[in-house]
């Protein structure tokens, strides 16, 4: 028996040296909101990032204590397994470092402390490689509150974006296709059926991404990529949308205020509008962007607010229904989960939000599979505008890390057959 233990305990360590372990960004405790990550000014967006460009994370802990929070930042391959490049090559400087950059809120009814992080500082000089990359904060006592991942690529090559409708009768009305065309400028890819990978996104959210598709064919110094339905995404529907920028008076899509120990802002209901027919309604594709009126600097002036969400809908007996959007990067947690109310017949939820302008949309979970679907309640529309980014990745013969070596984006607003 003691052999036979000892022969399981190997082949475990063994699994695990041959099978490494696939990153995931962990989800941030209820104290810490508004995580906004980005380069420059853009706020709230999936960071993809020139090399060399100067990188921004904010965000907010609601106490009052003045939190020290530590960064790390990791880089990895293609897949999210750790890359085998050690620190020094791929971080000029030194990370798992204080956040020095903070402020605490002022004139608001709930208190905070924001938090500044800016790469390159004097700590953090430069990021020197591209790649899959991931930044985690830590508290003081070693523990992760929560991480987030973001790209950096090489401009080496020219990536054309294009969206189509869907090549497959059966979803042409629902989904949309999107075609790539690779020109290498003259780079030299070794083998591009193994050593060249792709990402496509739609909307900023990573949960959908499609990955890892291979050029069809080659023609002189490009490679193309026209698939029938390994590229084709949902065409989803556009999001809804409310902006509470005066807590003290109902603004868009807002019903009735409410002051209580924080401002309670009640939304209009809304309802289902997958069996209704499409109406174009201008979006920011599932993002949100702090605002307030009357206030001087929006990262400590701008209050929290108690959001109130309900869904017109009959209980779904196999699903639960979830707050969807970028407000938290589109992850399902407890918190965006609503409760049906049987007497009103709908589905309620609240949610504590900074003051802004947040797109958001009701998404289902399948309570057996776990299988998120984004249309069951919003309906899926080819005529849909959204958003694509597409990130081509590149790991040379004997190479120790994946390069990402272009970077292209389209909007399906120019959406063809």
């Amino acid at each position: 028996m003691k052999h036979i233990f000892l022969s399981i305990v190997l082949l475990l360590a063994a699994s695990t040296l041959v099978f490494p372990q696939v990153a995931q960004e962990v989800s941030p405790p209820d104290f810490i909101k508004t995580i906004t990550f980005s380069s420059n000014t853009t706020q709230g967006q999936l960071p993809i990032l020139r090399l060399g460009e100067p990188l921004v994370l904010k965000f907010d802990a609601l106490t009052a204590n003045e939190e020290d929070f530590h960064y790390v930042i990791e880089h990895f391959n293609f897949d999210w397994t750790p890359s085998n490049l050690v620190k020094s090559e791929y971080l000029k400087g030194l990370d798992n470092q204080r956040i020095l950059n903070y402020q605490n809120s002022f004139n608001t009814y709930q208190i905070y402390s924001h938090y500044d992080l800016r790469i390159p500082n004097p700590q953090t000089q430069a990021l020197l490689k591209s790649g899959n990359y991931m930044i985690s904060i830590y508290d003081d006592f070693g523990e992760v509150m929560f991480s987030r991942k973001f790209m950096i690529y090489e401009d080496l090559t020219n990536v054309g974006v294009k969206v189509k409708r869907s090549r497959n009768v059966k979803s042409i009305a629902q989904m949309q296709s999107v075609d790539l065309v690779v020109n290498t400028n003259g780079m030299n890819l070794n083998n591009p059926l193994e050593t060249v990978k792709t990402l496509i996104i739609q909307n900023n959210n990573l949960n959908t991404a499609i990955s890892d598709l291979k050029p069809q064919y080659t023609l002189g110094n490009e490679l193309i990529y026209r698939y029938d339905t390994e590229s084709a995404f949902w065409g989803g529907n556009e999001y809804l949308f409310f902006e509470n920028k005066d807590v003290r008076a109902a603004n868009v899509s807002v019903q009735f205020i409410d002051l209580k120990d924080l401002y309670h802002n009640y939304l209009y209901t809304n309802i289902s509008r997958k069996n209704r027919p499409y109406t174009y309604n201008p979006d920011i594709n599932g993002n949100f962007q702090i605002t307030a009126i009357d206030r001087s600097d929006l990262d400590i002036e701008a209050d929290y607010t108690m959001i109130h969400f309900s869904l017109e809908h009959e209980e779904l007996k196999n699903k639960d229904v979830y707050i969807y959007g970028n407000f938290n990067a589109f992850t399902i947690e407890p918190q965006t989960k609503m409760g049906y109310n049987s007497k009103k017949k709908r589905y309620e939820g609240i949610l504590l939000l900074k003051q802004g302008f947040y797109n958001y949309k009701y998404a289902t979970i399948d309570r057996k599979s776990g299988e998120l679907d984004e249309g069951a309640i919003s309906g899926n529309f080819w005529e849909t505008e959204n958003d694509y980014k597409a990130l081509i990745y590149y790991k040379d013969l004997g190479a120790r890390y994946d390069r990402i070596i272009g970077f292209g984006e389209a909007s399906s607003l120019d959406i063809s057959n």
